[in-house]
């Protein structure tokens, strides 16, 4: 997830993302393509890539409606309306409303850091959701055959596909991720400090 005006990839994206390079030779030996799509301009997409060192394919879906499409991306106006699908739940975006608040009144809170680690307010972070989508082509027919949101992209993570089988479990407290270039720049144990 790299909204347009993020500075950075978020941090939880970019952790699942970094999995992405080791399967996507399996993928495509087996006539199956994996692809990132996000809303940010290619060439930032392009440099964030390299940053982190990977090399399975990516696109932006800048200036088309794809995002928003699969309820992944929302504007402005349904965020304050909010008339928002996510996760096929209506307002599952814009019920975080009390995250919101806390990140308003306490600029140190989580959610706060996450959105400042990408350079945005909250509010703005959460226009860009995570989500997953598969797809088949054939005899020229695209067919839109699965998707999948929010904790359902766990699977996908393998840092936790680890730590569900470490002694301790995924231990998790708080926001305990971040890109794999900033573990060592002793930043405090929160997300994106």
């Amino acid at each position: 997830m790299f909204g347009p005006d993020y500075t950075a990839g978020c941090p939880n994206c970019s952790a699942i993302a970094d999995g992405f390079n080791g399967c996507a030779a399996h993928l495509a030996n087996h006539d199956v393509m994996l692809w990132a799509v996000s809303r940010a301009p290619l060439a930032k997409l392009q440099a964030y890539k390299r940053r982190m060192g990977w090399s399975f394919p990516g696109a932006s879906s800048s200036g088309s409606d794809f995002n928003y499409e699969f309820n992944v991306s929302f504007t402005e106006e349904q965020q304050r309306s909010g008339n928002i699908e996510y996760n096929y739940r209506k307002s599952g975006v814009s019920s975080r409303k009390d995250a919101v608040a806390e990140s308003e009144a306490a600029p140190d809170s989580g959610a706060a850091k996450l959105a400042a680690g990408v350079g945005v307010d909250w509010v703005t972070f959460i226009r860009e959701a995570p989500g997953m989508s598969a797809f088949a082509l054939e005899e020229g027919v695209v067919y839109h055959t699965y998707s999948a949101y929010a904790r359902g992209l766990d699977g996908l993570w393998v840092a936790y596909q680890w730590l569900d089988r470490a002694p301790k479990g995924r231990n998790e407290t708080g926001l305990w991720f971040r890109r794999h270039d900033e573990y060592d720049k002793g930043a405090s144990k929160d997300c994106c400090a």
